[in-house]
């Protein structure tokens, strides 16, 4: 039997600009790409419809395709992967595994296993970053430190990328190497939604295409919430089915306040990476004192957007009927959770895992930490939006409220759960005390 490689593919599911597969393809070796369907993460899942297992079946189904018209095949499993790596390497010749790097603490316990149990198979593991332009080590401070607040390490990002001569963009002609995978007219059959767990779900995807027309104007227009100003690429970047590397090469030379949405996004991974307790703990220690009051009755209204603040129910509506929530928005109602509410950040944190389409595990805890003022660039405890104020400054015609709360200004529109300048002075004297402790 010959040997070959075995291409793994993650969240980089694209065969174009793609760092491992084209190590893989340029290795000597025949290269046998597989999928797996990780049973460990799809049984945390709480919806049986959720929208992202669609969204990467359809997508697998479309990479598969296109391996076969190379010649070869997509693998398709279903399972925990170190028992599918030990079926792969008991009926193949496995040389070699090459894959991308994974940041979260799942993923990188479970690279490690399975990297041991390939090694003492005497298998080597090969992985390559992929799903960011500046990862761990590559962006800190001269004395070797990561940066923990935002716009230092943006500047030392962007003096890194001109000093290489953006090297770090440029892209790998994976696609153009196909001709190196291994030789089959044998199609492995994909489980099912149902074999899984699941049903088709029946939310729509934005497309994979960075829309430049919105780029110029990006600076001025990404904070209206009521006008189409942002890319909705976050699924696309989330599940790498478009290179990060293409998109910052784009939007480059048309707009530098986007590149800093793809710097916070390696900024996000990049504390992921050097501090993983932020996963389920506070950046910084002492905001784990604070005397949440958890109210599950106020929590559901959040949710379901019923508190009677029209930005936060419309943010909340938009997140649950489609998959996404603008980011301006997105602030405001982690904050009105966190801080109106005194609902622990984790409790939020949760709830957008759950509903967001482009959910990443460092961008969102990130974005939640900053908003709870516990994370590394926090807002201070004390500063505490008013829903009402940034409606009036960020949706002034109510285009945005309007879409989402019909009722809003009759006698069905909800009155508020709480009062802000009450919920406010509030916040301040929780936050106080635990601080002191």
């Amino acid at each position: 039997m010959s040997k070959s490689s075995i291409f793994w593919f993650r969240r980089d599911l694209r065969t174009s600009d793609n760092h491992g597969l084209y190590k893989a393809l340029t290795s000597g070796q025949p290269v046998r790409p597989i999928f797996i369907f990780d049973k460990n993460i799809l049984q945390r899942l709480e919806d049986i419809d959720d929208a992202r297992v669609t969204f990467i079946y359809d997508t697998i189904a479309a990479l598969k395709a296109e391996i076969q018209a190379a010649g070869s095949d997509l693998e398709v499993y279903y399972g925990k992967p170190e028992e599918i790596f030990k079926m792969l390497i008991e009926s193949r010749s496995v040389q070699s595994v090459f894959c991308n790097h994974d940041y979260d603490p799942y993923s990188v316990a479970r690279d490690k296993s399975v990297k041991s149990a390939l090694n003492k198979e005497g298998i080597e593991f090969y992985s390559y970053k992929d799903h960011v332009i500046f990862e761990k080590e590559e962006v800190v401070k001269d004395d070797g430190k990561p940066y923990t607040v935002f716009t230092p390490y943006s500047r030392k990002w962007n003096e890194k990328l001109e000093a290489g001569g953006y090297q770090a963009l440029e892209m790998y002609p994976s696609v153009l190497h196909l001709s190196s995978l291994f030789k089959t007219q044998i199609s492995n059959v994909m489980p099912s939604l149902e074999d899984m767990g699941f049903v088709r779900s029946s939310l729509s995807i934005p497309p994979a295409v960075l829309d430049l027309n919105i780029l110029p104007g990006y600076k001025e227009n990404r904070d209206i919430p009521g006008i189409p100003g942002t890319s909705r690429l976050g699924i696309h970047l989330r599940f790498g089915t478009l290179s990060v590397r293409s998109v910052a090469s784009a939007a480059l030379p048309l707009s530098q306040t986007y590149v800093n949405e793809l710097i916070w996004r390696d900024f996000y991974s990049m504390i992921l990476q050097w501090f993983p307790h932020v996963a389920s703990r506070s950046f910084r220690a002492e905001y784990d004192h604070i005397n949440w009051l958890n109210n599950e009755k106020e929590f559901i209204a959040w949710c379901e957007g019923r508190t009677g603040y029209p930005l936060v129910d419309a943010g909340m509506r938009e997140l649950s009927a489609t998959g996404y929530m603008h980011n301006r928005v997105r602030m405001v109602t982690a904050s009105f959770l966190v801080k109106h509410l005194l609902i622990d950040w984790r409790w939020g944190e949760a709830w957008f895992a759950r509903k967001l389409l482009d959910y990443d595990l460092a961008s969102n805890n990130g974005g939640w930490q900053w908003a709870a003022g516990c994370g590394t660039d926090a807002a201070p405890y004390f500063r505490i939006f008013n829903p009402l104020t940034q409606m009036e400054k960020f949706d002034p015609n109510l285009a945005y409220v309007h879409r989402w709360v019909p009722e809003y200004g009759t006698s069905a529109y909800p009155q508020p759960v709480v009062d802000h300048k009450f919920a406010r002075e509030r916040c301040l004297s929780a936050f106080a005390a635990a601080l002191k402790k």
